[in-house]
């Protein structure tokens, strides 16, 4: 695969967020939580546009973040997502304001990481099905039992929406509600002014309505996505 992971200004970007407040010193390097008025949109225009950007945990004077490369999109009349059959005590998060966190349960045992789009009163939102790992590996790893003998072990960390969550970990409890757009919030999405990615939009997968959508999207050749991998780097 023609892909290689982007280290370019990582040690400043971690200064910067161990720092109180972004950009906190002259001529250091930046970075800027996503605004509110960013989630405010389609999930399908909003979705492409998070792939690059960085997810990231504050825990303490640890940080963890992780690249997003790959993500989907969920739309109100979207018979595959949550907020279908109507708002519930469930998936309220995504009936109000955008850039607000859902976190679900699936499967027994797996946690979902999203965040609501659209304005308040619509329903809208956007899944994070894998990260490329960047701070705090060794964390992960411990919260994923994962042993990291090589490059290649760090596809399992978060290449999967339940390992992100796992990786992060990422809780109904802890999260649900919770502000990605806020400073002041230990989870939250940054922009650190890098490139934007190549995007491939693919119909979605680990669903059974709606799968022709072309609704999900990752970052082209990324060995960090989630599913199968072809000879040329497109998943499926």
């Amino acid at each position: 695969m023609e892909y290689a992971i982007k280290t370019s200004g990582l040690k400043q970007f971690s200064a910067a967020l161990s720092r109180r407040s972004p950009g906190q010193r002259p001529g250091a390097t930046r970075y800027e939580t996503l605004p509110r008025s960013f989630f405010n949109r389609d999930p399908r225009l909003v979705a492409p546009e998070l792939l690059g950007k960085v997810l990231v945990r504050k825990q303490g004077r640890k940080i963890l973040a992780g690249r997003i490369v790959e993500v989907e999109a969920y739309l109100a009349d979207d018979p595959a997502a949550h907020s279908f059959a109507g708002r519930t005590a469930r998936n309220a998060v995504l009936f109000g304001p955008p850039g607000y966190v859902y976190v679900y349960f699936i499967y027994g045992n797996h946690f979902c990481l999203n965040v609501s789009c659209l304005p308040d009163g619509t329903a809208g939102g956007i899944l994070f099905r894998a990260l490329e790992p960047l701070l705090g590996v060794e964390e992960m790893a411990r919260a994923r039992c994962v042993e990291i003998a090589g490059p290649r072990d760090l596809q399992k960390l978060t290449s999967g929406p339940g390992r992100l969550a796992e990786a992060f970990g990422i809780t109904r409890e802890r999260d649900n509600e919770k502000d990605l757009t806020s400073k002041k919030s230990d989870l939250f999405v940054a922009d650190y002014g890098s490139p934007a990615p190549k995007v491939i939009a693919t119909k979605r997968i680990g669903i059974t309505k709606a799968v022709d959508h072309p609704f999900r999207f990752i970052v082209a050749g990324s060995p960090f996505v989630s599913g199968k991998k072809t000879l040329n780097g497109i998943v499926g």
